[in-house]
């Protein structure tokens, strides 16, 4: 699948000068960092982007690259980079993202029966679980801005598994209510985009 354009120039430059021996709570800083300029360049685009794509709606543009960075993340970006600076940025990143979860993995005590044979498959059960938990955090700093006010998500997706779900109206988010889930499953995130298969985003996208 094609990249969109939305992704060749999505905003990781704090995630790209993340130090190889930053605690996970730097490393949290990073990615929500990097997630709030995100957001700030595509809410600066967007009123000109609406203007030829009408009933284009923020909160979907946003969710879409929230997933995007939850696969960069994950070590699951199929994004290589356009040219050679570009790709060896994307494989700098990836090793230094390597690097910190090996870091956080060699810091685990009684958890680490849970991630046995993970460092030989890139952490990504490690990987999948610190997003888990912390993707609420990065959806809070990708939705922040006050320009958000009243903007609501495209569907009904709040109230974990209440019959009748309700919207997220406000900066895109759900009332800040734990679902009763997993560890990290709050209901401030509409959307589920960051557990659909890349490729398959993609194509949505484009279409």
């Amino acid at each position: 699948a094609c990249a969109p354009y939305r992704r060749l120039s999505l905003c990781n430059k704090n995630m790209e000068k993340i130090a190889t021996s930053t605690a996970k709570h730097d490393l949290l800083v990073d990615v929500c960092m990097a997630a709030n300029y995100e957001a700030q360049s595509l809410i600066r685009y967007h009123d000109k982007h609406e203007l030829t794509n009408e009933g284009s709606q923020l909160c979907t543009v946003l969710a879409r690259s929230f997933a995007d960075i939850g696969d960069i993340v994950r070590g699951r970006d199929l994004y290589r980079g356009g040219n050679t600076k570009e790709k060896e940025k994307r494989k700098q990143l990836e090793e230094n993202l390597r690097k910190i979860f090996e870091n956080i993995y060699e810091e685990l005590k009684g958890a680490k029966t849970r991630y046995e044979g993970d460092k030989n498959n890139n952490f990504f059960k490690l990987r999948e679980d610190w997003w888990a938990l912390n993707r609420d955090q990065v959806w809070k700093a990708l939705t922040c801005d006050d320009r958000l006010a009243g903007a609501s998500y495209f569907r009904a997706t709040c109230g974990g598994d209440n019959e009748s779900p309700s919207m997220a109206r406000d900066k895109c988010r759900c009332d800040d209510k734990t679902s009763g889930g997993k560890a990290g499953e709050v209901n401030i995130v509409p959307t589920y985009f960051d557990y659909v298969p890349q490729y398959l985003r993609w194509f949505e996208e484009w279409a």
